[in-house]
C-alpha cells in the first residue's frame, strides 16, 4: 500500500496490528479496515472540530499479536489517571470559554473529540488516524489522501506522552495536521524535517536537562544516578541531561532504564542498583506512572537516604505527595497558574451528565464507590454524593501547571483559526481551508490569554522555557506539598537563568544540604589524581610537591611558585623568600666589623707611632716611606673589608672586589719592595757593590707603581668586559634567596687574585732567601712570617669560598682579608713597635748594625 510504505516500516506494522487490513481490496480509492472507530470519550458538535488526546489510563488490553489471526479490539485498562481528566475537561472549559466570546471567532461554534490514549503508542495512532479520516471505516490511500479532504479536524491537542506524540506526529503531519501537545517534552520533536507539523506549550526537555544539571551541580552534587523510562521521553531527556552533565564536571555512577509493563526481574534489578549505589541523588526522568511502580519495587527492603530530582513528568504529579519516600524531592515544573471559572466548571458535575459519558462515569463511580448503572452487587449511587467534598487531583486546581498549557494550546488553535476564516468585521463559517494553513497561522500566533500568559511558538515549535523549582515539603499538618523554592528562567540574562530563592527541605527534613560526591573534595595543597578505571569524579588527593601549591578545593594541578616565593607549610599560598646577605645588623657582620675597624686603627696607630720616632734609626732603617706606604695600604685592606657588608647593589659588587684587588697588590709591592731593599742593603755591604744606586727610593716608588698599575689595568679589563653584579642565587637553597655578588668575568676574578698571589709568592721566596742574612734586626725574618701566613691563608681560603653557604662565604672572604692584614701588620711592625715603645735602648744604630749582642724578644 502507497500509504504505509511512505510512512516507514514501523508505521506500517503499527497499521496491521492497529487495522489489520487483511481483506483490502484492490481498489484503486479505499480499502476496508477490519477496525471499529474509537469513540471520543468527550465530544462536542460544533463549526469546526478540535481533537484532544490524553492518557487517562495506564495501560491497554493489547496482547501479543501472531499475525494469524486478527488482534483484538484495543480498549483501556488499569486506574484512570484524574489528573489527565482534568486536562481533558481543561479542554472543554477552554472550547466554551472561547465560544462565549465575541472578540475571538465570533459566531463561530468550535466543537471538540477528545480521546483516551491509555498511556499507548498503537491507541495514539489509531486515534491520529481516525483523526485524520473521521469514524469513516473506509481509508484512502490514493494521492488525495494528503489533500484537505482527508482530514476531519484542523488541529489536535495531545498527546500527553513524548512517544504517543512521537507517533503521532508522523502519522499527522504528512495531512498537514497541526498538532499542539501540552506535555510532550522530547527535544527531538523539535526536529521540523521530522515533524514539521508538531508544536508545543511545554518547553524542550533540552532547557529542563540544562536546568537539572544546573542545580545539580549548583547544590555540589559531583556522584549521582540516574534512573529513566525506557521511552523517548525518558531515552532522549537522559541522553540531553547526561551532556549537560558532563559539561558541569558532574559523575553518573549508573544509568538505568525500565518500563512500567516489563517483567518484575527487571524492576527488582534496577531497585537493587539503586540501593546498592554509593550515589545518595538520584536524578529521574521517568513518567509518573513508571516512577509509581519502582517506588512500590523500592518500599519492598530497606532504603537508603535517597535525594530525588524529578523531572516534570512526576515531580508535580499529586500522587506523589502521598509517598513520604518523595519527601524532600526536587525537580521542574511549569510556573503554577490560575484559570478563572475552572474549578467552578470542573464541580459542575452531576450523576445525570456523568452517565453520558463512560469516562465520567467511570470517574464517578471511582471517586464515591459507587454504580451509576445498576451494576449488581455495587453500592448504588443515590445522588447523594458531593463532588467539592472530593480531595483527588481531579478537584484539586491549587496546583494549575500543566492544566494551564492545555489551556493554552487550545487557545492558540483558535487564534490560528480566527486568522484563517475572520477579517476585521466577522468570520465566514464556510470557508474551506486546509489544515496547512492552520499550521501556517499557528506558527505566527502572539497573543496573552485570559488569565495573563502569552503565547507564541519559535522556528522549532517550543515555547520559551520558564520553570519553577519545585521542592516536595511536609506543612505543619504533616502532609506533603509543592513548595516552589527558585526559578529557571531562559529569558534573563546569561548566568542569572537559575536561581534559588527559598530554603530547600532535604530528605528526611535536613535542612543541611545533603552530600554526593564519589570522592571528598582535596583540600588545598593537594591535587586529584582520577582513580584509574573510574570516572573523574573518583580521585585521590596526591600533596602538591615541594615547590608547588594549589590554593582552591579540588585542583587538577598544583601552581609552580614563582622563583622569588617559596610555599607556606599548608602550600596554599607562596610566600616571598626570606633573603640573606650579610647585613650590617647581623651578629657575624658586627664582629667582623670590629675587627675591621680594630686592624685600621691599628695601622693607624703604628703609623702615628713611626711618624712620632721617624728619625729613629729602626724607623730609617727598613725604608720609611715604604713603611709609611705599607701602613697606608694595611688601613685600605682592613677597610675594604666594609664593602663586602651589606645588600649587595651594582656598585658595591665592583668596588668590593676592585679596591680589595688593588689595595692587597699596593700592600704586597710595598712588602716586595721592603724584602728586595733588604736584599740590596746586604748586596751593598760587599766591597766593590753599588747596586744600591739600580734600587734607591725612586726605584723603589717606581715597582710599587709599577705592580699595582698592573692590577688596575686587569681590574679596569675584568669591569669593562664583565663586571661583578648583584644577583638573587636560588639555587644553592630552595626555601631562600641568596643575595650575592656574581663574579661577571670568572677569568677576571682569578686573574686578580693569581696576581696577589704571584706577588706573594715572589715575595715570600725572596724574604726566605733574606731571611739568614747577619743582622741583629733582619726585617726578612719577619716578611717571611708575614708572608707564610698570607699564603696559608689565601690558600685554606679558596676551598672554604667554594663550599661556604650563603652569607658565610662573604664572611669567609671577609676574614681571609682581615686574617693576611693582621699577618702583615703583626709579623712587620710589631717587633719595630716594641722595640720602639718598650725597648728604646735597641734602638740604635751599633745594635742594628749588629755590633752590640741582641736580647731574646
Amino acid at each position: 500500500m502507497q500509504i504505509t510504505s511512505s510512512l516507514g516500516p514501523f508505521v506500517s506494522v503499527l497499521w496491521m496490528t492497529v487495522f489489520s487490513p487483511a481483506g483490502c481490496k484492490a481498489n484503486p480509492v479505499s480499502c476496508r479496515l477490519w477496525a471499529e472507530p474509537q469513540i471520543p470519550e468527550l465530544s462536542m458538535n460544533g463549526d469546526f472540530i478540535i481533537a484532544g488526546i490524553f492518557a487517562i489510563h495506564f495501560y491497554t488490553n493489547s496482547g501479543e499479536n501472531t499475525y494469524t489471526r486478527l488482534p483484538p479490539q484495543l480498549q483501556c485498562s488499569g486506574s484512570m489517571d484524574f489528573r489527565q481528566l482534568r486536562f481533558a475537561r481543561a479542554m472543554e472549559f477552554s472550547i466554551c470559554e472561547i465560544n462565549n466570546r465575541t472578540d475571538l471567532l465570533p459566531d463561530i461554534t468550535l466543537g471538540y473529540q477528545i480521546y483516551d490514549s491509555c498511556s499507548d503508542v498503537q491507541m495514539a495512532i489509531k486515534v491520529a488516524l481516525q483523526c485524520e479520516n473521521g469514524l469513516d471505516p473506509f481509508f484512502n490511500y490514493t494521492s488525495s489522501c494528503f489533500t484537505s479532504a482527508a482530514a476531519t479536524v484542523p488541529a489536535v491537542v495531545g498527546d500527553s506522552t513524548s512517544s504517543a506524540s512521537i507517533s503521532m506526529a508522523r502519522m499527522l503531519g504528512p495531512f498537514g495536521i497541526p498538532q499542539v501537545s501540552h506535555s510532550a517534552a522530547c527535544a527531538c520533536l523539535s526536529d521540523k524535517r521530522q515533524f514539521p507539523t508538531f508544536l508545543r506549550t511545554e518547553p524542550s526537555d533540552q532547557y529542563q536537562a540544562a536546568a537539572l544539571a544546573r542545580m545539580v551541580k549548583y547544590f555540589g552534587w559531583t556522584w549521582i544516578g540516574a534512573v529513566r523510562s525506557d521511552t523517548d521521553y525518558g531515552n532522549y531527556g537522559m541522553a540531553t541531561f547526561l551532556k549537560y552533565a558532563q559539561q558541569e564536571e558532574i559523575c553518573v555512577e549508573y544509568s538505568e532504564a525500565y518500563y512500567r509493563t516489563q517483567p518484575r526481574r527487571k524492576l527488582e534489578r534496577v531497585a537493587n542498583v539503586i540501593r546498592k549505589s554509593t550515589a545518595r541523588v538520584i536524578v529521574a526522568f521517568v513518567h509518573a506512572g513508571d516512577m509509581k511502580i519502582i517506588f512500590e519495587e523500592l518500599a519492598r527492603q530497606p532504603l537508603p537516604p535517597i535525594q530525588w530530582i524529578g523531572s516534570q513528568s512526576w515531580i508535580i504529579h499529586p500522587d506523589f505527595l502521598r509517598l513520604n519516600m518523595c519527601a524532600g524531592a526536587l525537580g521542574f515544573g511549569e510556573p503554577r497558574s490560575v484559570i478563572p471559572g475552572l474549578r467552578e466548571f470542573l464541580l459542575d458535575l452531576s450523576p445525570a451528565q456523568a452517565l453520558k459519558s463512560s469516562i465520567l462515569t467511570e470517574f464517578w463511580e471511582n471517586s464515591f464507590s459507587c454504580s451509576l448503572k445498576g451494576r449488581t452487587g455495587a453500592r448504588q449511587c443515590d445522588g447523594s454524593e458531593d463532588i467539592r467534598a472530593l480531595q483527588n487531583p481531579y478537584t484539586d486546581t491549587s496546583q494549575l501547571r500543566n492544566t494551564n498549557l492545555v489551556y493554552k494550546a487550545t487557545y492558540a488553535i483558535a487564534h490560528a483559526i480566527h486568522a484563517v476564516i475572520c477579517n476585521d468585521t466577522q468570520c465566514d463559517k464556510t470557508v474551506k481551508f486546509s489544515p496547512w494553513q492552520i499550521l501556517n497561522q499557528l506558527k505566527r500566533v502572539n497573543f496573552t490569554t485570559k488569565n495573563g500568559y502569552h503565547v507564541n511558538f519559535d522556528s522549532s515549535g517550543d515555547p520559551e522555557a520558564v520553570y519553577e523549582l519545585i521542592n516536595l515539603q511536609f506543612k505543619k499538618d504533616g502532609a506533603l506539598d509543592f513548595v516552589t523554592v527558585g526559578y529557571y528562567d531562559t529569558t534573563k540574562p546569561r548566568g542569572q537563568e537559575f536561581k534559588v530563592t527559598s530554603a530547600v527541605s532535604w530528605f528526611g527534613g535536613q535542612t543541611e544540604v545533603p552530600v554526593s560526591v564519589c570522592s571528598e573534595s582535596c583540600p588545598t595543597g593537594t591535587r586529584k589524581a582520577v582513580q584509574k578505571g573510574r570516572p573523574a569524579c573518583c580521585y585521590d588527593c596526591i600533596p602538591c610537591t615541594e615547590q608547588e601549591i594549589s590554593n582552591k578545593t579540588d585542583s587538577l594541578d598544583c601552581i609552580h611558585c614563582p622563583a622569588d616565593f617559596w610555599p607556606n607549610t599548608k602550600q596554599d599560598s607562596c610566600l616571598p623568600k626570606p633573603v640573606e646577605f650579610l647585613s650590617w645588623d647581623d651578629t657575624l657582620a658586627i664582629i667582623l666589623t670590629v675587627f675591621s675597624i680594630t686592624g685600621a686603627s691599628m695601622s693607624v696607630c703604628v703609623t702615628a707611632v713611626f711618624y712620632k720616632h721617624r728619625t729613629s734609626p729602626i724607623v730609617r732603617s727598613n725604608n720609611s716611606e715604604l713603611s709609611f706606604l705599607l701602613l697606608f695600604s694595611l688601613t685600605l685592606c682592613f677597610l675594604c673589608s666594609l664593602t663586602f657588608i651589606g645588600r649587595p647593589s651594582e656598585w658595591s659588587c665592583m668596588l668590593r672586589h676592585t679596591a680589595f684587588g688593588i689595595t692587597f697588590v699596593l700592600c704586597i709591592s710595598c712588602v716586595l719592595g721592603k724584602t728586595i731593599v733588604v736584599l740590596m742593603a746586604f748586596r751593598a755591604t760587599l766591597p766593590g757593590s753599588n747596586v744600591m744606586k739600580w734600587f734607591g727610593p725612586p726605584q723603589q716608588r717606581l715597582s710599587v707603581l709599577v705592580f699595582t698599575f698592573i692590577q688596575v689595568i686587569i681590574c679596569v679589563f675584568w669591569l669593562k668586559i664583565s663586571p661583578p653584579f648583584p644577583f638573587k642565587n636560588l639555587k644553592h637553597y630552595k626555601e631562600k634567596i641568596i643575595l650575592e655578588c656574581g663574579l661577571g668575568s670568572a677569568v677576571g676574578f682569578w686573574a686578580v687574585l693569581g696576581y696577589i698571589g704571584l706577588l706573594a709568592l715572589l715575595c715570600f721566596i725572596l724574604a726566605f732567601l733574606a731571611r739568614k742574612l747577619p743582622d741583629n734586626f733582619n726585617e726578612a725574618k719577619f716578611i717571611t712570617f708575614s708572608m707564610l701566613i698570607f699564603c696559608a691563608v689565601w690558600i685554606t681560603f679558596i676551598p672554604a669560598y667554594v663550599s661556604s653557604p650563603g652569607k658565610f662565604t662573604v664572611a669567609v672572604e671577609i676574614f681571609a682579608i682581615l686574617a693576611s692584614s693582621f699577618g702583615l701588620i703583626i709579623c712587620i711592625f710589631a717587633p719595630k713597635c716594641f722595640i720602639i715603645v718598650f725597648r728604646p735602648e735597641q734602638n740604635t744604630k751599633k745594635h742594628l748594625m749588629g755590633k752590640v749582642p741582641s736580647k731574646a724578644l
